[in-house]
């Protein structure tokens, strides 16, 4: 019997598939070719050889985004799984060194806001190293740093104050948030939301608002900024928050609105003494994210309010 001989099937390339996974990330092919470091017109030609080959649209495009048709959410699965082989393959050979586990520790607001996606591109550098992270209070950081319960730490520090030891990463302005076009800064007493005993931003905030002689009261308490948001939201209260935190449904208050100035803070970062290869390449990660964030203008921009 004569059996039909079948071409062998091609072979998806690692290049255009970091290319595919970065415009499904940022739905933009203009921000992904920076990303990939090519020019637009590279990475278009790019998808255009990936659909091509596979027979099937990968994007839906529009005038304003780039969306994953079904095939797209299909490939995507792969093209993660096989990158993230090759990371894991080539770092065998190229960084035996760079394995083990880091234990690291950072407050709620870097923890899930800054932190995931630093520690995204880091597993995709160092597949090798694996980094458990403690969310924690600054003051309760610094010292498990010490006690050699944690590798390193990122903390919040008063505006002013070096951080000893440690590092700063970045300095960051303290504001009052509110629900856009809310009504609850305009209430008396107003309705604070605050930490427990210990928080920076706390203490920051009622200092201020007792020296400029302002009547309040704690209507929210939570330990987390994820509760402070949810009482901004839904109009209970203000509260005192990073700039950064500030959300599109949120509007930061000052001085103008009858709210006192709060300053600013800085977020620093404290290593163990004697670190080993894995840790320092955490640390220089996160300085890098900070450096970026720090020189991203637009990711700083706050609400108008109402």
């Amino acid at each position: 019997m004569n059996l039909m001989l079948r071409q062998p099937l091609p072979l998806l390339e690692l290049d255009i598939l970091r290319t595919f996974v970065a415009i499904s990330e940022t739905g933009n092919f203009t921000t992904a070719a920076e990303t990939v470091h090519r020019t637009p017109s590279a990475v278009s030609m790019q998808i255009k050889k990936l659909e091509e080959m596979l027979g099937c649209s990968l994007f839906r495009r529009d005038a304003r985004s780039v969306t994953l048709t079904h095939h797209g959410e299909v490939l995507l699965s792969y093209a993660r799984r096989l990158l993230s082989l090759s990371n894991e393959a080539v770092s065998r050979f190229m960084m035996p060194e760079m394995n083990g586990v880091v234990r690291l520790g950072a407050p709620d607001d870097v923890g899930e806001l800054i932190l995931p996606e630093v520690l995204r591109r880091f597993a995709d550098t160092y597949p090798s190293i694996a980094v458990n992270v403690s969310i924690e209070q600054s003051s309760s950081l610094r010292r498990a740093v010490a006690e050699r319960r944690l590798d390193l730490a990122i903390f919040n520090s008063p505006d002013g104050t070096t951080p000893v030891p440690g590092e700063i990463l970045m300095k960051e302005q303290l504001v009052w948030a509110a629900k856009n076009c809310g009504t609850a800064h305009l209430k008396h007493p107003l309705p604070v939301s605050i930490w427990e005993e210990g928080c920076i931003w706390r203490a920051r905030a009622l200092e201020e608002l007792s020296k400029s002689g302002r009547e309040f009261r704690v209507a929210y308490f939570c330990a987390h900024h994820m509760g402070q948001r949810a009482a901004i939201r839904a109009d209970l209260a203000v509260a005192p928050l990073a700039r950064f935190l500030v959300q599109d449904d949120m509007v930061a208050l000052g001085e103008k609105d009858g709210l006192p100035d709060l300053g600013h803070y800085t977020i620093g970062m404290v290593v163990a003494e004697d670190a080993e290869a894995p840790v320092l390449a955490v640390a220089d990660y996160i300085r890098a994210a900070f450096a970026r964030y720090e020189r991203s203008p637009k990711e700083m921009l706050l609400p108008v309010a109402c």
